[in-house]
């Protein structure tokens, strides 16, 4: 059965919905360049440089860059459907909204439970790193330096959007400073020639030299896919951005080019910079850019850094805060869970959603890091997969007459990403898999015995009425 979409009346401020049940929406209050800020924040390409690619580095060594840079085309075809999707369907729900309407509200459920999953472990994750990167001052332990950087960007997620917007815009400069700073001191540093990027080499136990198959580049794929997510944030943000049949796409496609090339060419530097192979695989940045360089210029790095976890933080609450208010206003809950996370406070911000994003997300700091990667990995390979196929759908019925952006190389573009995806999934870790099929089956109870049996009064997914064909 397709969604029920219905316009969302204004808001009332610092109020639940109002008393004939008529939903809330979010102001309108940035332009592009806010936008842009904020969802390149998301990426934080230079925290995802110095937390998750080490990650990739231990397990591809010199492929790396490589397995990077075909995620990072990968997600150019992504890119296209969130673009034509969210100018379809701008609403703070995101992945769900927009698979709701097009593909069905059981396929839409899914990928808000998968896009849950996502949005809860990914903040934690960036956030644990913090400590390896405050140790030239201070030594912390990194599951509670962890938990207090969430507890810091729930209560700046509770402020204005806008002003958020500049705080993270601040801290984004020193981040892409500080990864030019890697850039250059791994190029001026080169131990190797270009071809080394495509030598596919990793150390092994013992010193021995062993070689990356082209496997463990398809398996590596899905974390690869992950380093460039927070593109989506602009879909996420489009009730709150203004114009956005023109800006949510613009949004998107900028953002993923500038975040590949901050995270990209470090990367390649760093391969070819490094002083053999053990050390490459090792993965410690920090190390290599202090043996570049010295110790002031390390620690400066490592500053800039542990400033762009927290900038993540900050966005990634106010991101996945919305989706939990988006959810509530479309009744996935029982009214007054629904009643609760619909709440506007006094910055026009849904604060009982910041809270039980970031509370919970500082819980998630003393999980198994590993665990974390591998759930996330999976959830993430899902979720475009299911945004793939209901860009698929996107220009039938109603839809192909409604003014939006649409993607060049229809349909062959979602029909080869869907393709892919599946394969990349089918490569992963069966422990990861399990993790999240079990979590997907357990979702699939609720719609089966809650949701769809109440389908006149719940999961209704609704957009702004000023966006609406």
């Amino acid at each position: 059965m397709t969604d029920t979409l219905r316009p969302v009346e204004p808001a009332l401020p610092d109020a639940a919905p109002t008393a004939s049940g008529s939903p809330q929406k979010l102001k309108r209050s940035i332009g592009i360049v806010g936008g842009t800020l904020l969802t390149l924040s998301c990426v934080t390409p230079a925290s995802t440089l110095f937390v998750v690619v080490p990650d990739l580095f231990s397990s591809l060594g010199t492929a790396t860059a490589l397995t990077i840079a075909i995620g990072s085309l990968l997600c150019i075809a992504v890119a296209f459907c969130y673009s034509e999707l969210g100018t379809l369907i701008p609403s703070a729900g995101g992945e769900y909204a927009m698979v709701s309407t097009m593909a069905g509200r059981l396929a839409g459920w899914l990928v808000f439970v998968l896009s849950l999953l996502v949005v809860m472990i990914v903040p934690p994750v960036i956030a644990m790193g913090t400590a390896d990167y405050l140790a030239p001052i201070v030594h912390l332990n990194p599951s509670m330096a962890g938990a207090g950087v969430m507890l810091l960007a729930t209560l700046a997620g509770l402020l204005d959007l806008r002003a958020n917007a500049w705080i993270t815009g601040v801290f984004l400069v020193l981040e892409v400073i500080a990864a030019a700073v890697v850039a250059v001191l791994g190029f001026t540093h080169s131990q190797r020639g270009v071809g080394s990027l495509t030598s596919m080499q990793v150390a092994g136990s013992g010193g021995h030299t062993d070689t990356v198959t082209a496997m463990l580049v398809v398996s590596g794929l899905a974390i690869a896919l992950f380093i460039t997510q927070g593109f989506s944030t602009a879909v996420y943000l489009s009730e709150e951005l203004e114009n956005p049949r023109r800006n949510v796409a613009r949004t998107v496609l900028a953002t993923l080019a500038i975040s590949t090339v901050i995270i990209l060419v470090p990367v390649v530097a760093i391969t070819m910079g490094a002083s053999d192979l053990s050390t490459l695989t090792g993965g410690d940045i920090s190390s290599m850019v202090t043996a570049w360089s010295n110790s002031a210029v390390g620690t400066f790095v490592s500053l800039c850094v542990a400033l762009a976890i927290i900038n993540a933080g900050i966005v990634m609450v106010i991101q996945n805060s919305r989706v939990l208010f988006a959810s509530a206003r479309d009744k996935a809950w029982p009214e007054p869970i629904n009643q609760s996370l619909s709440r506007l406070g006094r910055f026009g911000s849904p604060w009982v959603a910041t809270l039980l994003v970031g509370v919970p997300g500082a819980l998630l700091c003393f999980v198994n890091l590993d665990t974390l990667y591998g759930v996330t990995g999976v959830s993430v390979t899902a979720m475009y997969l299911l945004v793939a196929v209901a860009a698929l759908l996107a220009r039938r019925g109603q839809h192909r007459h409604t003014p939006a952006w649409r993607m060049p190389l229809w349909p062959a573009m979602p029909v080869l990403l869907i393709a892919v995806l599946a394969y990349i999934l089918s490569q992963q870790e069966m422990t990861y898999l399990l993790w999240t099929g079990g979590i997907t089956a357990v979702a699939t109870l609720y719609w089966a015995f809650y949701l769809r049996p109440r389908r006149e009064t719940r999961w209704l997914v609704s957009i702004p009425e000023d966006v609406q064909a």
